[in-house]
């Protein structure tokens, strides 16, 4: 479906447009869940299930679109509000899912 050329100049920064369930998807969904730390590929790896061979390569995309940063062997998510926003949703959204509502007398 096409879409209109003002829509199409839009600028795109207000939204994160990575689609649930890509790999990007869970590396992001991964660091916001843990945004006070960094860790390595294989850790990322070893947390999110996502092949080796793909983290590195996903790493250096979500780099290039200023969604992640990295030092030496160690990545994090970036400084950036559209990224602080989806952090604080998915720790609101995670701390709900633990309630215990029917433990409460």
């Amino acid at each position: 479906m096409p879409i209109s050329i003002d829509q199409f100049n839009e600028d795109p920064s207000g939204a994160l447009d990575i689609q649930e369930g890509t790999n990007p998807y869970r590396i992001i969904q991964f660091l916001a869940e843990n945004e006070h730390q960094a860790f390595t590929q294989t850790e990322i790896h070893e947390a999110t299930g996502i092949n080796r061979g793909s983290v590195g390569a996903t790493l250096s995309r979500l780099e290039d679109r200023g969604l992640v940063r990295h030092r030496g062997r160690y990545w994090a998510l970036a400084e950036d509000d559209r990224l602080a926003s989806y952090a604080a949703q998915t720790r609101a959204s995670s701390a709900s899912t633990t309630d215990d509502y029917y433990g409460e007398e």
